[in-house]
């Protein structure tokens, strides 16, 4: 392959991935900031949701080298339905990371009249850099679909260099049941395998020490894990 055509080839990579993030970026423009919006008309299963990951949160807690209690991040946190609904009873500080500006508003607005602490960051992922070693759990659900494997990975890394001693990165996901990846040209998503995921985990430099299924899920929807990682 001569220069030019790769520098083509290499062009074409670069504007699909554009159009990856540009297409995502305007579906979530068109969303209402609110529960059922956030969670594609199925707001009936939040409460599950949280109640699910408070119990992946707690067991964590109970492992000998356990995280701090001190300040965590909510990545992909939309109008902040997972900050307001557990991340802030454990935790004094949290922060938001989303890239779209009327759901941090929203969240902003909702968490206002509470005792929230935390930086909101108007950010996509696949640019969000944390400051060094401040959080002790680092909770990214339902965003990662968002991102190419390429950006998973890099974020990944980035997010290592956030956490304190000890600290973790929780990751809750869609995997798919057919062992391939799943497109959603609607919202500009992919959904994983299971094999996929745990492999670009290991290639951030990171190891699994906590896996869960999140239970009482409707049969019909895509089944939903949680991922606790630390660095290796």
């Amino acid at each position: 392959m001569d220069s030019t055509t790769k520098s083509d080839f290499d062009n074409e990579i670069d504007s699909k991935e554009s159009a990856f993030y540009l297409d995502a970026a305007k579906y979530w423009e068109q969303v209402p900031p609110t529960v059922d919006g956030m969670l594609g008309g199925l707001s009936s299963i939040s409460d599950i949701d949280l109640k699910g990951s408070q119990r992946f949160l707690n067991s964590i807690y109970q492992l000998v080298e356990c995280p701090g209690k001190e300040r965590a991040l909510d990545g992909g946190a939309g109008i902040g339905r997972i900050t307001q609904g557990f991340l802030m009873k454990n935790f004094p500080i949290v922060d938001l990371v989303e890239q779209d500006r009327h759901f941090l508003e929203e969240a902003k607005k909702s968490l206002k009249p509470t005792n929230h602490r935390g930086q909101f960051f108007n950010i996509g992922l696949q640019k969000f850099t944390p400051e060094t070693c401040v959080y002790d759990i680092m909770w990214v659900q339902w965003v990662l679909g968002h991102l190419t494997d390429e950006d998973l990975i890099s974020f990944l890394k980035r997010c290592k260099l956030g956490l304190k001693p000890r600290g973790l990165i929780v990751l809750k996901e869609n995997l798919t049941s057919s062992g391939e990846v799943e497109m959603d040209n609607t919202d500009s998503s992919v959904t994983r395998p299971h094999a996929l995921l745990v492999e670009l985990i290991k290639k951030a430099g990171l190891r699994i020490i906590k896996e869960q299924k999140q239970q009482r899920f409707p049969s019909d929807l895509y089944e939903v894990r949680m991922f606790a990682i630390q660095p290796v």
